[in-house]
């Protein structure tokens, strides 16, 4: 049996190469254009660089932005998710139905719901790995059922009265004059963990090998389908987490959330420099990317501009982000 070259399985590359640089590369684009974006809306708002706008804007990505990490460790497999926002809006009324109405424990009802999206993001993962469906056609598919069923389970009536354990990540603290929200700094903390396991762990590795070339990879004995079943299994678990910090910030259970933020988390994860084509992408560029599409909204809310324009200019940004990904792939 022939051996796969070993290049396009080696996750980082070895110390020294140019493909270990690329990483950075992949990381400096989306970080330079932050710092762009920043520095234009310092100028046309006295308010923009305050401590308090950036906790602001913080607190308005961390729902897409923990969406995004499930959906980074998707696409890093060469797959996509689409129903990742209404999974998270079934969870969230899991959480908050069983809390409000069924009398459950407030804990065993956040549970309750990170079990749901799990089981969706199983779901999906199956679908994929033994039926062979293509991801576009399981989650679009997957979609309107989490959908369908988010409506048909609340009724469509929003849930409120939510006892303080839903709503504990939506609570500050103070440091100095700016207020943090409890649920900014467990979005930075999936960072950092989701970051430390795909970057100093085999199984992490073995998520770039996937999808780099998924034959090579089986042929070098790494378990592909298993892997991929893991990933959308643990995704499925972070849009648990999502549902929670959505609640914690709205205060209320939701069965209209959700329908864009598929949309969104992709977004952000191609704005940060993760290749729609798999195997290359870092996660810390998936959260610039999610402080970028933050950043715009809100300097262009505070320059009084409206959101249709918003929209138009993330598009734009997108297809940036995606035409300079195809180019830098027919260069390499």
């Amino acid at each position: 049996m022939t051996n796969p070259n070993p290049k396009s399985l080696t996750v980082p590359p070895q110390r020294g190469s140019l493909r270990e640089r690329l990483p950075s590369l992949t990381v400096l684009g989306p970080l330079l254009a932050l710092i762009l974006a920043s520095a234009f809306f310092a100028t046309q708002s006295d308010r923009f660089l305050t401590g308090q706008n950036f906790s602001l804007i913080l607190q308005q990505v961390m729902v897409v932005g923990v969406l995004a990490i499930g959906q980074t460790l998707i696409i890093l497999t060469a797959g996509i998710d689409l129903s990742n926002g209404v999974i998270m809006a079934l969870g969230s009324m899991v959480m908050t139905k069983f809390a409000v109405e069924a009398g459950v424990n407030p804990y065993l009802a956040v549970l309750c719901g990170l079990l749901t999206t799990t089981f969706f993001g199983l779901l999906n993962g199956l679908l994929i790995t033994r039926i062979k469906l293509p991801p576009f056609i399981v989650t679009l598919g997957m979609y309107n059922i989490a959908f369908a069923l988010t409506q048909l389970y609340s009724n469509a009536q929003t849930v409120t009265g939510l006892p303080a354990p839903l709503t504990f990540f939506g609570n500050t603290f103070r440091v100095g004059n700016t207020a943090i929200s409890y649920g900014t700094v467990l979005m930075l903390v999936l960072y950092f963990v989701t970051w430390f396991v795909l970057t100093h762990t085999a199984p992490g590795r073995h998520v770039y090998a996937v999808g780099n070339n998924p034959e090579a990879a089986r042929l070098t004995g790494i378990p592909t389908q298993r892997v991929l079943l893991l990933v959308y299994t643990i995704a499925g678990l972070i849009y648990g987490i999502a549902a929670l910090l959505l609640v914690s910030r709205t205060g209320v259970g939701d069965p209209n959330a959700g329908q864009t933020e598929n949309l969104e988390s992709i977004t952000a994860v191609v704005l940060g420099g993760t290749s729609l084509f798999g195997g290359r992408g870092m996660l810390f560029g998936t959260l610039l990317g999610a402080l970028i599409v933050g950043v715009f909204r809100n300097g262009l809310t505070l320059m009084g501009v409206s959101s249709v324009y918003q929209i138009l200019i993330t598009g734009i940004l997108v297809i940036l982000a995606v035409a300079t990904d195809q180019l830098s792939r027919r260069k390499t």
